[in-house]
C-alpha cells in the first residue's frame, strides 16, 4: 500500500535526520532521481528540517536579527514544501492519466499528494512524541498526557493511511475525480506581493 511505504520511508527521513540533529544539514538521499521515493524524502526532510526551525525561532531569548533569519528560512521552507507537494501530485497525475472517470466520480477534498503531506507532518509529530514519552525529568502526569496523546497520534495515522489508500483507490477505480490546483502561494512572489513590488 502507498501509506505504508510512505511511512516506512519518512521514519527512515526521520531517524536519520536526528542522528546529526542539523537544521542546514544538506540531505544524502539514498534514492535514484527523479524516483518517487527520492521526491518523498526530500519532502521529509524539508518538514523535519523545518520542525527545528519552528522549535528554534520560538527560543524565548531570541535576538531579532536571529529570529528574523528563522523566520526568512521558515518562509523559504514552506515554498519549498509547496513546490514539492506539488511534484508529488504530478506524480499521481501521471499515473491515472490513462484512467476517465465516472460519470458520477466525485471529487475529493484534497489531493493525494496533500494527504501524504499531512501523513509525513504525522510522522514527525508521532517521533517528537514517542521522544516525550521517554523523558525522566517529567512528573507522572505529563508523562501520562504524553502517552495519551501518542496513542491518538497513532489512530491518526492507521486512519490517515486508510484514506490515502482508499482515495487512490477509488481514483483508479474511476470513482474519485483526479483534479490538482495549485497553491499559487503570493507572499515569495515579488510579482504578487505589493510589499516587495512597490519596493521596486
Amino acid at each position: 500500500m502507498v501509506s505504508q511505504n510512505c511511512n516506512v520511508l519518512f521514519d527512515e527521513v526521520i531517524k536519520y535526520y536526528h542522528v546529526y540533529n542539523e537544521i542546514e544539514r544538506i540531505a544524502v538521499n539514498p534514492y535514484p532521481a527523479r524516483s518517487f521515493q527520492n521526491i518523498l524524502y526530500k519532502k521529509c526532510w524539508i518538514d523535519t528540517a523545518q520542525w527545528h526551525m519552528e522549535d528554534e525561532v520560538r527560543h524565548p531569548d531570541i535576538d531579532p536579527v536571529t529570529a528574523l533569519r528563522w523566520k526568512r528560512l521558515i518562509d523559504q521552507s514552506n515554498q519549498d514544501r509547496t513546490d514539492i507537494v506539488e511534484r508529488i501530485d504530478d506524480y499521481f497525475l501521471n499515473q491515472y492519466q490513462h484512467i476517465t472517470p465516472n460519470a458520477n466520480a466525485r471529487y475529493n477534498t484534497e489531493s493525494p499528494a496533500w494527504a501524504i503531506d499531512r501523513l509525513s507532518i504525522l510522522a514527525l509529530k508521532i517521533y517528537h512524541m514517542q521522544e516525550e514519552t521517554l523523558r525522566t525529568d517529567i512528573s507522572a502526569d505529563q508523562l501520562l498526557a504524553c502517552k495519551s496523546k501518542l496513542s491518538v497520534l497513532q489512530q491518526q495515522r492507521v486512519d490517515l493511511c486508510t484514506a490515502i489508500d482508499e482515495l487512490l483507490e477509488d481514483i483508479e477505480k474511476g470513482e474519485k475525480r483526479m483534479r490538482v490546483y495549485r497553491q499559487m502561494k503570493m507572499y515569495n512572489d515579488p510579482m504578487l506581493n505589493p510589499v516587495l513590488y512597490s519596493n521596486k
